[in-house]
């Protein structure tokens, strides 16, 4: 009898694992696992994970390494090498068709004074010398020594055969030579509504053109081909996935421009996902007033942009009290109230959200107004006040009272500090660029860059926010440091609150199951990393879907 048993205990040990085997998890396929990372989830407990699965270019689900490589097998498995995730970041303001198109124009930013823009603009017309326009952007009068607006007259002596116009780093200001006026046909007795056009004290034209007058004169520049401005967009869609950005809402477009970039993400060519932001012209209005907004994967149309005012550096933004260095100018708005106000009436009837330019007091405060009376108590409409930079006591509260968007630019703070207080006074300044007032009063601020106005990278945008300091870690201790945001806040801004501010929260922003797989793999912790080291962070990969888009080259 023990011998027949004992073949039957032997085999038990083995029956056993069989039916171990048979009750073991079965691996469920995913097209992507990610694991051995610092997951910066972005959701509503800011946790934090160690892998995660995609499939469909979303996120499967999202957990420690061993639950996920346990439960998922990806067709791709990726080791981040402990280095840092986070949700694909999101500019909710720049001008990336304009970006674009101007990477062919002479890059005028950071030029030290009038002589060094002048040689600039010679070697680029020594290495185009077929161009029709020589067109430049960038320069800023206020980092020079003099820090007086230029004239036209040096850019007659050298291209006076060649039309040339240079833009100001703000997009408000323009200088002109005199081929350009005579083809645009400008002389001093043009009238102009929401500009200037400069003149000397004998009355003769400088060159200087000032918001609504740039447009006498750039509406004169043939467009580039549509070869040429596709290669444009592709080249720019590089420069921006190798800083990680995956989501860009562009600030100012018509229905044509839009066309031709959602026909590059139909081919597959242009994998940035776009929140547009539209002119109001006629012609836009009629055809998405009848057709309503757009939503599809990667692009999103339910938004319209108004400019209220021009900027502070070139003095165009309209001040409640006149410049603290020109007392008898306060600026101008760009429009009428009647005409914002009657716009604003039109878009409120729509399914689309109003987003403004207003820069100074006087400007915000007119827009925010106008704001409350068409939205009629509608909190959830998400209308914007882009920029939002100049802001008094009294109307800072109108920001929650109306349910209003602040989307505000970091950098703009760091760049304009050295000379803000000189427009604005000493008083004054301390509501302007007052990022973490403003974030109290809505709940969130949506954080864009406003690119090429300032550097496409969202980290410098991020050092701006959390440390108030620029570049050169100035000044000690931040510029008005109690507006500085707190690093989950900033982190939140330009992810999931910007995603709120265009109606795709639900969509993308974190890393959550369900939601869109866009991720950017960080050398540097951004929450904890000393803030010096935040500018020098390195993208070492950017996903927008699942699909890896950028990969540094070592």
């Amino acid at each position: 009898m023990i011998r027949l048993l004992r073949p039957l205990f032997l085999l038990l040990p083995l029956l056993g694992g069989f039916s171990s085997c048979q009750n073991a998890p079965q691996q469920q396929a995913a097209d992507l696992v990610v694991y051995n990372a610092t997951v910066y989830t972005v959701d509503s407990a800011f946790s934090k994970a160690q892998a995660f699965a995609v499939q469909d270019g979303k996120f499967l689900a999202v957990g420690t390494a061993d639950e996920i490589r346990q439960k998922y097998k990806g067709k791709q498995e990726v080791d981040a090498g402990g280095q840092f995730i986070y949700p694909g970041f999101y500019d909710a303001h720049c001008h990336f068709y304009r970006y674009a198109l101007g990477l062919r124009f002479a890059d005028l930013v950071g030029t030290t004074s009038w002589g060094d823009v002048v040689s600039t603009l010679q070697r680029q017309r020594q290495q185009y010398p077929q161009a029709a326009w020589l067109i430049g952007r960038g320069w800023d009068q206020n980092d020079w020594p003099a820090k007086q607006f230029p004239t036209k007259d040096t850019l007659d002596k050298l291209f006076p055969n060649v039309p040339v116009l240079i833009t100001r780093v703000d997009g408000h200001a323009a200088i002109v030579n005199q081929k350009a006026l005579d083809l645009a046909g400008v002389t001093i007795s043009t009238p102009v509504s929401g500009g200037v056009i400069g003149r000397d004290a004998l009355g003769e034209l400088t060159g200087l053109l000032v918001d609504n007058a740039v447009d006498l004169v750039s509406a004169k520049i043939p467009e580039p081909s549509a070869t040429e401005a596709n290669a444009a967009l592709l080249q720019a869609q590089q420069l921006c996935v190798a800083v990680g950005l995956t989501s860009l809402a562009d600030a100012g477009l018509d229905k044509a421009n839009i066309d031709q970039m959602e026909a590059l993400q139909k081919q597959g060519k242009l994998k940035l996902r776009l929140y547009a932001m539209l002119n109001p012209t006629a012609a836009n209005k009629q055809f998405y007033f009848k057709n309503g907004p757009v939503e599809t994967d990667r692009l999103t149309v339910r938004s319209f942009k108004v400019y209220a005012d021009g900027a502070l550096g070139s003095r165009g933004a309209c001040l409640v009290e006149p410049y603290h260095d020109r007392p008898k100018e306060t600026g101008f708005l760009l429009s009428t109230e009647k005409e914002y106000r009657a716009l604003a009436k039109e878009i409120a009837a729509s399914k689309f959200q109003m987003n403004t330019h207003a820069i100074g007091d006087s400007a915000n405060r007119i827009i925010l107004n106008i704001y409350g009376e068409a939205l009629k108590g509608q909190k959830d409409r998400r209308w914007r006040i882009e920029h939002a930079q100049v802001i008094t006591p009294a109307d800072m509260g109108k920001f929650g009272q109306f349910g209003i968007v602040p989307s505000v630019q970091p950098t703009h703070a760091t760049s304009d500090m050295y000379w803000a207080g000189e427009r604005l006074g000493s008083e004054r300044v301390k509501t302007a660029y007052a990022f973490e007032q403003l974030r109290k009063q809505y709940g969130q601020v949506a954080l864009g860059s406003d690119f090429p106005v300032e550097d496409i990278n969202p980290l410098f945008g991020f050092h701006s926010a959390v440390a108030r300091q620029d570049a050169k870690n100035y000044p000690e201790g931040g510029f008005q440091p109690e507006n500085a945001l707190s690093r989950p806040d900033a982190l939140r801004g330009m992810t999931t609150w910007a995603a709120h501010a265009a109606f795709e929260d639900k969509q993308k922003g974190s890393i959550q199951p369900g939601m869109a797989a866009d991720f950017v793999l960080l050398n540097k912790d951004l929450l904890t990393a000393p803030a010096p080291e935040l500018r020098g962070a390195q993208v070492q990969q950017t996903w927008i879907a699942g699909e890896r888009v950028f990969s540094l080259k070592k």
